[in-house]
């Protein structure tokens, strides 16, 4: 142990300290004689939990990282649409999948190493299964042509989430659903969740033929009489704005998934009303006007 004087000694005389002072206890903090009493407190905690550190055995490299995947396996698969297969997916041992609500996706880990996020489309909180449908896109990315053709039932598939960024509002009593071919997805569960739950719904589901419109009986089987079936080959023409959204309020909140041309043209219709509900999701990024892309700001959230 160093002694005080020592200490003052070396500070007078401008001499730089020895080190093994600095692992002693310290002296009062005003030159007294005695000891400070809370310096010294101080450093007798500091060395007990010194020596806890030393004794322990934990090594920070040890800690498993958080596991962001999971692995299901396909436990069927159909043909829902001439181009469109809808995928089972179900826990490899038997276990519940992570919970979701109406709205919500599945980050997909193709083969190849791209990924896809596909809207989960099977019955609202049910957790034995996931299904998910792809429509096949020739000339696209090439996403959804690997999703029809790498796998099969029994093959395992690596997926992430469920995530929602289009969730299902509890507090809105006028829905209105607008469908545009395989923006059904996102959109099935929720009017599923609003028949289950009570809630005023109807729903407009447009395409170019019936049988071009996938999950269309499940659609029409929750409330026939709610559903308004929209065929171009039947009409002769597409739908316009007025047959997508005729009846819908202010505040009637319009739920809508399907093409850019149809997303665009409710956007605009119910931009005329101040605060009118509208929650959508896109096939794709918003389109570039005057070499940016649009923006939205009355909830439009991910990609179909």
């Amino acid at each position: 142990m160093v002694d005080p004087a020592v200490i003052r000694r070396y500070a007078r005389s401008n001499i730089s300290v020895p080190e093994g002072i600095w692992s002693s206890r310290p002296a009062d903090l005003y030159d007294s004689s005695r000891r400070d009493r809370f310096a010294t407190a101080l450093w007798g905690v500091r060395t007990l939990l010194g020596g806890f550190a030393s004794a322990s055995r934990w090594d920070p490299s040890r800690v498993s990282p958080v596991r962001r995947t999971r692995l299901a396996t396909v436990v069927g698969r159909e043909l829902v649409a001439p181009d469109v297969v809808a995928l089972t997916l179900a826990d490899p041992d038997g276990g519940l999948l992570s919970p979701w609500t109406p709205g919500g996706h599945i980050d997909v880990h193709l083969p190849s190493g791209r990924r896809r996020q596909y809207s989960l489309c099977g019955r609202p909180w049910r957790r034995t299964e996931y299904r998910i449908a792809i429509r096949r896109i020739a000339d696209g990315g090439g996403g959804s042509v690997e999703m029809h053709e790498a796998y099969a039932v029994g093959d395992p598939l690596v997926f992430e989430g469920p995530h929602n960024a289009f969730y299902l509002g509890t507090a809105e009593p006028d829905l209105l659903f607008v469908i545009g071919g395989i923006g059904v997805t996102p959109i099935l569960p929720m009017i599923q969740a609003a028949q289950q739950r009570g809630t005023r719904w109807r729903a407009v589901y447009a395409g170019r033929s019936r049988d071009q419109m996938p999950l269309l009986g499940e659609v029409v089987s929750v409330a026939s009489e709610r559903v308004m079936v929209w065929a171009d080959d039947e009409h002769g023409r597409f739908p316009s704005v007025d047959d997508l959204l005729g009846g819908a309020g202010p505040t009637t909140a319009v739920y809508v998934c399907g093409p850019t041309p149809m997303l665009e043209a409710v956007r605009a219709a119910r931009a005329r009303h101040a605060h009118a509900p509208l929650h959508y999701e896109r096939f794709s990024p918003p389109p570039v006007v005057d070499g940016i892309h649009s923006s939205w700001n009355s909830g439009g959230r991910g990609l179909c």
